[in-house]
């Protein structure tokens, strides 16, 4: 009945996943691409677990 007031786990991912990018499309304008590649890597294995829960749904 009350569904709308649980978290949405997927919801908050997307969001992280999306600011993820963000950052590190900054850092590669910036020139800096250790963190370009980290936060890439970070957003793949995010991007993972969006697939695993979008699976189970």
């Amino acid at each position: 009945m009350f569904s709308f007031l649980k978290p949405n786990p997927l919801k908050r991912k997307r969001q992280k996943y999306d600011a993820l990018l963000e950052s590190a499309m900054l850092a590669q304008r910036r020139g800096d691409i250790m963190t370009y590649s980290m936060l890439s890597a970070d957003a793949d294995e995010l991007w993972k677990e969006i697939e695993q829960l979008e699976s189970q749904q």
